[in-house]
């Protein structure tokens, strides 16, 4: 998962559904222990009241015909009272409980002790039970008594129920609205990031030089270190254009006053062209330098701004008709308007222009240039030339090498190419073209 704003919702979520989780399963618990104890607590109050109003006679307990707890008094209303004798048998029954499928009542206790807990009878309907033994004296006489109350379960689980019901509502609702403030919480605070990446695509557009905007102290190590490596590169770009333009222009000079000594000069034939030829290499190799170390820094601009390549490739064409005007060359070109060339324009140009040249001085008629965008930038050069055969396309590739001794040129166009697909994270391949001849690839990765 490539998105930081997703890594932290999706963690966000899951923390906030397992604390939602935990809240519900606490909160149901506390409710169910709460209302069982105040259950437990009124049943234990009924039974201090039937204590009360109790009277012992003959081992028999007597109590009112009508008690003050209604349900009592009325057959399977939910509430059953009974009492026991030490023996665990039943001396005294309340209306409600004189059903013989009514709840079961554990018995068996030391007097003062009571119990409350839950019983199922034979259809596993649930029922809370309470019991209270006492040790029951009157004069001479003295009895252990058990009194027990029971409540049928069904009105706690309806109770529970609604509560359930209640909580899992409140707390989706809860959550929503955590989630909502959680997203605007988050958007609020990635905001910088996202001025970050807006400057920066401002910076390789070309609208701005550097990031300027006011950002946290925990993006200050990362704008400050972008900013001082776009000063850093700007400097040394222009050093470098500086130096490359100086030693050009040195060289320039010096070069052409040999050339036109030699010329001048009378010497043999042989030291003539010897001469001459060394001159025309010197020439070649700082060429070819200056383009390697021009490659090497203009590819490294990583946020140069785009360079329509259709306007580039026209414009080289162009002027590749009229040095090849005698072979009455036809380009056809093939490549959409949108694309662009991320790096700075001489060196599109110089990739262009000797696969081109390349291509016009080894066709027959037709020269075809195709520029695609996929996985990188692909750029096609074909011919109906001789071609290249598969055992020499390497070799072809490095400098100073040339298909034909013979033929104009100097070997280093090629080369030049490759190096700059090298910088770029590319690569320069050559294989077979359709059209019969050579078809050069140039892929350039950023």
């Amino acid at each position: 998962m490539r998105s930081i704003q997703a890594r932290i919702l999706l963690g966000a979520v899951f923390l906030l559904l397992l604390f939602l989780l935990l809240t519900h399963l606490a909160l149901d618990q506390a409710f169910r222990d709460a209302a069982r104890t105040a259950r437990e607590e009124r049943l234990l109050g009924q039974i201090y009241l039937l204590m009360a109003v109790a009277e012992l006679e003959d081992r028999r307990v007597l109590l009112p015909r009508d008690l003050l707890e209604p349900r009592l008094n009325l057959p399977a209303s939910g509430l059953y009272a009974r009492v026991f004798d030490a023996d665990g048998e039943t001396i005294w029954a309340s209306a409600s409980a004189l059903d013989a499928s009514g709840p079961p009542f554990p018995v068996k206790l030391n007097p003062g002790a009571h119990r409350a807990e839950i019983q199922r009878d034979q259809t596993d309907r649930g029922y809370l039970t309470q019991e209270f033994a006492v040790l029951w004296a009157i004069g001479e006489q003295r009895e252990v008594l058990t009194f027990a109350v029971a409540e049928d379960l069904s009105a706690f689980e309806e109770e529970l129920g609604r509560f359930r019901t209640s909580l899992a509502t409140w707390l989706g609702a809860m959550a929503l609205f955590l989630l909502a403030a959680l997203v605007a919480a988050m958007r609020w605070g990635l905001r910088p990031l996202r001025r970050v990446v807006a400057e920066v695509a401002a910076i390789e557009s070309g609208a701005q030089a550097a990031l300027h905007g006011e950002y946290p102290s925990e993006l200050h190590g990362l704008t400050d270190n972008l900013n001082a490596l776009l000063g850093h590169q700007a400097a040394q770009q222009r050093r470098l254009d500086h130096a490359l333009g100086d030693l050009a222009h040195s060289l320039k000079t010096p070069l052409a006053v040999l050339r036109s000594g030699v010329a001048e000069t009378a010497m043999p034939a042989a030291a003539r062209a010897l001469m001459t030829e060394q001159l025309t290499r010197m020439e070649h190799l700082v060429d070819y330098q200056l383009q390697r170390a021009r490659s090497g820094a203009g590819a490294a601009a990583g946020l140069a701004p785009p360079v329509p390549i259709r306007p580039i490739v026209e414009r080289l064409v162009a002027a590749l008709m009229k040095v090849y005007r005698d072979k009455a060359v036809a380009v056809s070109v093939v490549c959409d308007e949108r694309l662009v060339f991320r790096g700075p324009e001489g060196d599109l140009m110089e990739i262009v222009g000797n696969l081109l040249d390349n291509a016009c001085k080894w066709c027959e008629r037709h020269v075809r240039i195709r520029v695609l965008r996929g996985s990188g930038l692909a750029i096609q050069v074909e011919d109906d030339g001789p071609g290249i055969p598969p055992e020499r396309r390497e070799a072809l590739l490095e400098r100073g090498a040339r298909a034909d001794e013979l033929a104009p040129g100097h070997g280093i166009g090629l080369a030049v190419a490759r190096e700059l697909c090298l910088a770029y994270g590319g690569r320069l391949r050559i294989a077979h073209s359709p059209l019969g001849g050579a078809l050069v690839e140039a892929r350039l990765m950023r």
